[in-house]
């Protein structure tokens, strides 16, 4: 399964990171523009993969597991890069923290459930907050070398994207929050009544021998 096209596409999603960091080196404006089309590649394979898994009928739990990991590795690594490199502004690294940590979050609670055999779906919120952070991170990698759009800059329009990205990335991090503790309390009341049986079979095995 992990070679059929739309994993492929998936992995290739996570192969294009160290270019992305690579081009950060080559300096402006050639390394910002090559960097964005690097980005337009990884979001295009973003809606290709899990197009084509359907179409093409070659959904697979490998492919749900990757996505949402390579969507992750991409927006984190060019968060870090676009602040290391001074690109995100002032007091517009709050909202990347807020990514950063609600990255983190999600992922640490995919994987303990993960370990108990309960999946989260990736919702149509969280698809639409990835779609906006690829868009405003491509204007906050273009940058200073960007044009004009009206009275702002292509860095303005990223930083103010930014902060509405962060919005939706909280509303989305608490949905799965909110699903995820719904699982967990489940499994505790589970473990609960599992212990409740085994010391009632005790007691009454003690009782027998009591008697």
């Amino acid at each position: 399964m992990l070679t059929n096209i739309p994993n492929l596409l998936t992995l290739s999603r996570i192969a294009s990171i160290p270019l992305l960091v690579g081009f950060f080196y080559i300096g402006s404006p050639l390394g910002n523009w090559l960097g964005l089309g690097v980005l337009i590649f990884a979001g295009a394979t973003d809606f290709f993969d899990g197009y084509l898994a359907r179409a093409m009928q070659q959904q697979s739990l490998l492919g749900k597991f990757l996505d949402p990991i390579a969507d992750k590795l991409l927006v984190a690594s060019l968060i870090l890069m676009l602040v290391a490199f001074g690109r995100i502004p002032g007091i517009a690294v709050l909202p990347a923290v807020v990514i950063l940590c609600r990255e983190l979050l999600v992922s640490g609670l995919r994987e303990f459930l993960a370990g108990a055999q309960v999946s989260l779906p990736v919702s149509r919120l969280a698809q639409y907050k990835t779609t906006l952070q690829m868009v405003v991170l491509g204007f906050l990698l273009v940058g200073p070398v960007g044009p004009m759009f009206g009275p702002f800059s292509t860095t303005e329009i990223g930083v103010i994207g930014l902060w509405i990205a962060a919005v939706l990335t909280i509303v989305s991090g608490y949905d799965y929050l909110n699903a995820g503790l719904q699982h967990v309390d489940e499994m505790d009341r589970k473990v609960l009544a599992n212990r409740e049986k085994i010391s009632s079979k005790i007691k009454k095995t003690k009782s027998v021998i009591g008697k």
